[in-house]
């Protein structure tokens, strides 16, 4: 006879172990299913560990910079072991602080395995069956290997192989220029690495303006990382030392040491038994969820990767909230509440709020823009750090921000001010007539509002 709960939270990442505890505290019983790793890809992949290697490529880099500064710090040297033994240390330590707080948790029973429906209410995990008046969905994604000739032939890393390397490769050749592509090509250049980053569009970044994605290659390039655009006939061959990429017929090969993919994701769901639960998917194999993430079965729902509504931490630790809210609070918070937000975390990072200047332009209303370099910005000049330049649009009839990128330093942080004036539903005089503390970053954003110009 199945073991029977409350509730049932399927997978333990960034949305599932805070919900664990709010429907205990609610006096529920709660069993938390996790197959792998306790917190998930931002605890064990991806946020966590992916930015405390930047933090460490970061202090290589500004080392290496320190005659800029009068510093004269002698010939700069990285230890990759040394440099993964912190990223365990502190990845691991999340993790582990995870796993404590479930296991301690009255009311919750944290089950190691992997699920699968046999109904709607019922799941069997290894020889155990347990069922739920609620079940939530938390399962994540995972990197997606291309259909490349030759590719199968080598030991290719994904973003979670990766970090399990603890030398500097010779030669690292990452195919794809989106996000995590970028984060590792730098990163892995300033460790001391030759880096090559091959991408089968037009540009890198190519979710971002065309001038954000002009502006990212300057950066990246400058640090001497080789960069191949328009590589639409990817070829992999097998050498005794590593391998040759051609990129196109027109591009002559790379040879390298190690391969990085790094073209994009998908969801955790294809072996999850959804068709015994009657949960539909879509063609990409996300789940679908309403503005409430409630799937097609009503006591289920999907939070986080798998829903095809976000694809970072903050937007899986949102739905958490938006779930909790509508179930325990009776506060109707919903999906389309939240406006996109997210960050390109080279260095200089890359924040980024709501729409695009592209998009804008697109939905044919009449909007204003402004844009300033970072070279106008006081703090930054004084750090050293001037690369980049922030942008915000504004609808023209409404005076409210629309959107904004910030790449400079700070840009991750700084983002935040204009989204709360965004999330608020004010113009954007709320922030072009407030005072902002001299030298700081964030003093720029009243300025550059002042000059706005109609959007052409």
């Amino acid at each position: 006879m199945a073991q029977h709960f409350d509730a049932i939270v399927v997978g333990a990442g960034q949305a599932g172990p805070p919900l664990a505890g709010r429907l205990t505290a609610a006096g529920q019983t709660v069993a938390v299913i996790e197959r792998k790793l306790v917190g998930g890809t931002c605890v064990n992949s991806g946020c966590i560990p992916t930015k405390t290697l930047i933090a460490s490529a970061h202090a290589a880099h500004l080392a290496r910079r320190g005659a800029e500064f009068g510093v004269e710090a002698g010939p700069v040297a990285v230890d990759m072991a040394a440099v993964k033994a912190r990223k365990d240390r502190i990845s691991g330590g999340d993790r582990l602080g995870v796993e404590s707080w479930l296991e301690e948790m009255d009311g919750a029973t944290l089950i190691r395995g992997h699920a699968r429906f046999t109904d709607p209410h019922t799941l069997r995990v290894g020889d155990e069956t347990i069922s739920a008046d609620r079940i939530f969905l938390n399962v994540g994604g995972r990197a997606v290997a291309p259909d490349l000739p030759g590719l199968d032939d080598v030991d290719y890393l994904t973003n979670v192989s990766i970090l399990d390397l603890d030398v500097v490769p010779e030669h690292l050749v990452i195919v794809g220029g989106s996000y995590i592509a970028l984060e590792f090509a730098q990163m892995y250049r300033r460790f001391g690495a030759e880096v090559t980053v091959v991408e089968k569009g037009a540009r890198l970044a190519s979710r971002e303006d065309p001038d954000i994605s002009a502006a990212i290659r300057d950066i990246l390039k400058a640090e001497g990382i080789h960069i191949v655009v328009g590589a639409d006939a990817i070829r992999i061959t097998k050498q005794d030392n590593g391998f040759t990429l051609s990129p196109s017929r027109n591009a002559d090969p790379v040879t390298g040491t190690h391969l990085l993919v790094a073209v994009g994701r998908r969801p955790n769901t294809d072996d999850l038994g959804l068709e015994a639960a009657g949960v539909d998917t879509d063609s990409r194999g996300y789940i679908v969820v309403d503005d409430e993430l409630r799937t097609s079965v009503e006591h289920i729902w999907a939070m986080g990767d798998c829903n095809g509504r976000g694809a970072f931490t903050h937007t899986s630790y949102n739905d958490f909230e938006i779930v909790a809210a509508n179930l325990l609070d009776a506060d109707a918070r919903r999906v389309s509440d939240r406006i996109t937000t997210y960050a390109l975390y080279i260095d200089p990072p890359l924040g980024r709020a709501g729409m695009s200047v592209d998009e804008v332009r697109r939905s044919g209303r009449p909007a204003m823009v402004a844009t300033r370099p970072m070279t106008r910005v006081g703090r930054a000049v004084e750090k050293g750090e001037t690369q980049g330049f922030m942008k915000v649009v504004v609808d023209a009839e409404t005076e409210q921000i629309l959107g904004a990128a910030i790449l400079g330093v700070g840009g991750d942080e700084v983002i935040h001010t204009v989204l709360d004036v965004m999330t608020a539903g004010l113009p954007y005089t709320a922030i072009s007539r407030t005072m902002h503390i001299h030298p700081t970053v964030s003093e720029l954003l009243p300025t550059l509002l002042q000059d706005l110009k109609p959007l052409e």
